[in-house]
Formats: C-alpha cells, structure tokens, sequence
C-alpha cells in the first residue's frame, strides 16, 4: 500500500486523500478474492519505518486504521474473511490493539486470510527471527554464513 501520499501529490491532494483511496483499493481487492481464487492476501499497511512520518500524517494513518477495522469488520465476517497481522501491532495506539484483537478473535474461522503487515520492517523482522532461532538453539554465531 505504499506510494499513497506520493499519488496524492502528485495529483495536487492532500496525503491523506491518497490514503483513503489505498483503503478504498484494499476493500475492491480483498472483494475480488474469492472470484479470483485467491486464499490468503497480505498487505504492508504502516512499516516501522512510518513512525518517522508527521505527526499529524501518523494521526490521520491511525485514524484511518480505526475507521477501517470499524467500517469493515461485519463485511470480513459476512465474506469469511480471516484478519491475520504481521508486525509488531501492540505498540500501536492501546485502542487501536484491542479493536485488532477483537477482529482477530471475530475474523479466526474465516477461509480467506487477510495478512496485514502493520509496524512492520524487515529488520525488525529479521532481527525477531534470528532472536528466536537463538533462544530454541537452532543456530549460534558459527552457524551464520554470509
């Protein structure tokens, strides 16, 4: 989903115009799922990185967010849609975690997976990885080659 507030200036909108319509293009594709075949979906919603953003463009994001959990939870429950999250989703705003862990209560039965990376970096992923391959004893420094 990125490139949203890129599009917006680009077509002299506000940032969060742009942002909106990435919600809107996420609703037609996760609709389009089930006549395309398409079982599971992953989107990258808000990187880690995006924390570095305005703080009034974080604001909106989160806002944003908010009203997509709200506006779309009874449609993901109606089409069968299960929300799975990637990312590091409990340092969000407290709200914002427990509307989630809701959805995701709701959502787990559903047969198409709707993965949303949201706090997510591939750093911090790797990083997250390596941490636990370390603690289970599944690798150690001489293990590790380039």
């Amino acid at each position: 989903m990125d490139g949203n507030g890129r599009w917006a200036k680009k077509h002299f909108m506000p940032r969060a115009v742009g942002h909106k319509r990435g919600v809107e293009a996420v609703r037609r594709l996760v609709r389009a799922c089930e006549g395309l075949g398409l079982e599971c979906l992953t989107l990258y919603a808000f990187s880690s990185e995006n924390w570095k953003r305005p703080e009034d463009e974080i604001s909106d994001l989160m806002g944003l967010l908010r009203h997509f959990i709200k506006a779309d939870l009874p449609e993901f429950i109606a089409n069968d849609v299960r929300l799975k999250i990637i990312g590091d989703y409990k340092a969000l705003p407290d709200d914002i975690v427990a509307m989630l862990e809701d959805a995701l209560e709701q959502t787990a039965k559903g047969r198409i997976t709707l993965a949303v990376a949201l706090n997510y970096g591939s750093q911090q992923e790797i990083a997250r990885a390596a941490a636990a391959a370390a603690e289970q004893g599944a690798v150690t420094a001489e293990t590790i080659t380039a």
